[in-house]
């Protein structure tokens, strides 16, 4: 099974602006004012807005899936309809994406981890329930589940969070064959660890990025260059091999 984690450079072609990149998201933004539980709290008004904004960015239709998330939904459907390799621990692709964007789901991918939640879904801050959400949260919003007011968030994990699906995600990268990190900096734990658990594993391990990052040297094979090119390349090799 081939095991792929994306990240914000793999929507930067679609118009979606990454994160740490010298002009990214946190450039402009300060993290502890946004994407924090403590700055929802001291001012759910400005968080909200920010989430938004960026809810909107990929609701009103302007932002399209591109050639790499197409790429990875035609390999999915490849690897569903392949028999079994020989040697192979599990067949398929699992797809982990620390986005909150649903570009992957609108290019075809059926199934998609998001460790880090999802813009087009809320939270409840006060009972825990999780529902699909596309219009703009409010503080007068009331959760539909225990009727709190006031306390509906984007169900999207912020900084001093856990990530969901920890345990679920590791037992899938156990049974891989090979690991893919494409578009992320591989600085942000837990994502970022596992690179080395699969280099512990004996995963082959490949790099698909716009250029190298600090980790570049631990991968066995890299593909540089913009996602839109550096995806499709490498899945067209992927789809060729005997």
């Amino acid at each position: 099974m081939i095991f792929v984690l994306t990240g914000a450079g793999i929507s930067r072609e679609s118009g979606l602006e990454t994160f740490r990149d010298k002009d990214g998201l946190w450039t402009k933004v300060k993290i502890e004012d946004v994407a924090t539980p403590r700055a929802f709290r001291k001012n759910p008004k400005m968080v909200l807005e920010f989430y938004n904004q960026r809810r909107r960015e990929v609701t009103d239709g302007h932002i399209k899936p591109n050639e790499a998330h197409l790429a990875l939904a035609r390999l999915e459907d490849a690897l569903e309809k392949a028999p079994k390799a020989r040697g192979s621990k599990l067949p398929g692709l699992f797809l982990v994406t620390q986005n909150v964007d649903n570009l992957h789901e609108l290019a075809g991918s059926r199934q998609v981890c998001h460790m880090h939640g999802r813009l087009n879904a809320a939270k409840c801050d006060h009972c825990g329930a999780r529902f699909d959400w596309v219009k703009d949260l409010g503080v007068e919003d009331v959760c539909p589940d225990c009727q709190t007011k006031g306390l509906l968030r984007p169900d999207v994990v912020w900084f001093e969070e856990v990530p969901y699906y920890l345990e679920e995600i590791q037992e899938m990268l156990y049974q891989s064959d090979t690991f893919v990190s494409i578009g992320t900096s591989g600085v942000v734990y837990p994502a970022a660890s596992y690179l080395t658990v699969a280099k512990n594993r004996g995963l082959q391990t490949v790099e698909i990025n716009l250029a190298p990052t600090v980790s570049a040297s631990y991968f066995d094979r890299t593909f540089y260059g913009p996602a839109t090119k550096a995806v499709p390349a490498w899945v067209d090799e992927v789809l060729k091999a005997p």
